[in-house]
């Protein structure tokens, strides 16, 4: 293994449309549960897409009113879903210079920018707030989380799309790796539903317009899917230098044994199957491992045909056929920069209980997916590694391997 040794997850926190923290959300993975519902707000009636997955409760209720005021809602996500992580680690005592903080995001705080934008235009600048500039930073979460536990070892914001907080993690175990932080809280939050976002994304025809049943419209792999699900929430992980952790007896989920980050250079929007093979090569060279050592991938898998379908090309000639894969969009729908920290805490945790979820809504596995997707009950097994995937507009992929 590359670097200076091993790093280690200590704690993990979340906000999912499954739960409010990492328990309840990985409990409604296992259950086979979803989180995407009909859009009941006035808002959405005239537009072409019908469901979304939200939170299943309100980040602001959560805060002190002062403080939820000051605060975009991805930056509320962002400091509870920490908060829940640093605690889950037993809250280290560290040196402030040698903590450091890595939230990625795929838009920033957008539901900031364009509510204050209606303000300004319909009631002049007066009666914006004052802390718009600092709400809508794409940089606000990881400064908001770095003042809330005092880390002063740095805080950085990958902004690469949907794979932003999958290369959070890694660029958080390159942190501690090179030797300039002992602990680092780091993953990843999305919060943009709002007409505007869905209707972009609608027009460009990566949504589902399905008005069925909201929870059977998110279906990767199937052959009846027809685009993805917009979601919000949030996933963060406490990582260590192991001797640092185990100097302090703390307890180890397992460890970020690998990771890698490759751009695909070919498509702002099409998936690449050429360059997500190179990013799980990496990082299982990263991890001193081999395609026959992963036992189980945690698919990005959006449940649109083409991301699909590279991906599973992708995973077939990187990984095999003999791992067992899984879906977990199919119940979150697709949380974009927040999604690829989420499904690495889903990764993390399979490995952990020796459980996987079952990919949810998937009746017919599309005949050019050759892979062993799982389905209909959640599938019980011991891995000593596995892989979970994350890629991006803009062709960012980014591969994360843990191990016991």
């Amino acid at each position: 293994m590359s670097g200076n040794g091993r790093v280690v997850v200590t704690g993990v926190g979340a906000m999912t449309p499954l739960g409010a923290d990492a328990p309840s959300s990985w409990s409604g993975l296992l259950d086979g549960k979803s989180g995407v519902r009909f859009l009941e707000e006035e808002w959405a009636a005239d537009l072409p897409v019908h469901v979304a997955s939200g939170l299943t409760v309100d980040p602001a209720s959560l805060l002190p009113r002062v403080e939820a005021r000051k605060l975009d809602r991805g930056e509320q996500v962002a400091v509870l879903s920490a908060r829940e992580a640093w605690q889950d680690a037993g809250a280290p005592q560290v040196e402030p210079v040698r903590l450091a903080v890595v939230i990625g995001t795929g838009t920033g705080g957008v539901l900031t920018t364009l509510g204050q934008d209606d303000i300004f235009e319909r009631a002049g600048m007066r009666r914006m707030s004052p802390f718009t500039v600092p709400m809508l930073m794409p940089n606000g979460p990881a400064a908001r989380v770095s003042m809330d536990l005092g880390a002063k070892g740095g805080a950085r914001t990958p902004v690469s799309a949907c794979a932003s907080g999958a290369e959070a993690l890694a660029l958080g175990q390159d942190l501690i790796r090179s030797g300039r932080a002992d602990v680092v809280v780091a993953g990843g939050v999305e919060a943009c539903l709002h007409p505007f976002t869905i209707a972009a994304f609608a027009q460009m025809k990566a949504l589902s317009k399905q008005s069925v049943d909201p929870e059977t419209v998110s279906r990767p792999f199937d052959v009846k899917r027809s685009g993805f699900v917009m979601g919000e929430g949030a996933g963060m992980m406490v990582l260590e230098r192991a001797e640092f952790a185990r100097a302090r007896g703390a307890r180890a989920y397992g460890t970020l044994a690998g990771s890698a980050v490759s751009s695909s250079a070919n498509h702002i929007t099409a998936s690449d199957a050429d360059g997500q093979v190179f990013a799980m090569e990496l990082a299982l060279r990263d991890a001193g491992l081999t395609p026959a050592d992963i036992g189980l991938v945690h698919a990005h898998a959006t449940s649109t045909e083409s991301g699909d379908l590279a991906e599973a090309e992708a995973i077939g000639r990187a990984i095999g056929s003999h791992a067992a894969v899984t879906a977990t969009k199919s119940m979150t729908g697709h949380m974009m920069g927040a999604s690829g920290a989420v499904g690495a805490m889903a990764a993390l945790f399979a490995l952990r209980d020796g459980m996987v979820p079952a990919t949810r809504n998937l009746d017919e596995l599309d005949p050019r997916v050759e892979l062993d997707v799982v389905r209909g009950e959640r599938r019980t097994g011991q891995w000593s590694a596995v892989l979970a995937n994350s890629f991006g507009f803009g062709g960012h992929n980014v591969g994360l391997v843990f191990t016991k």
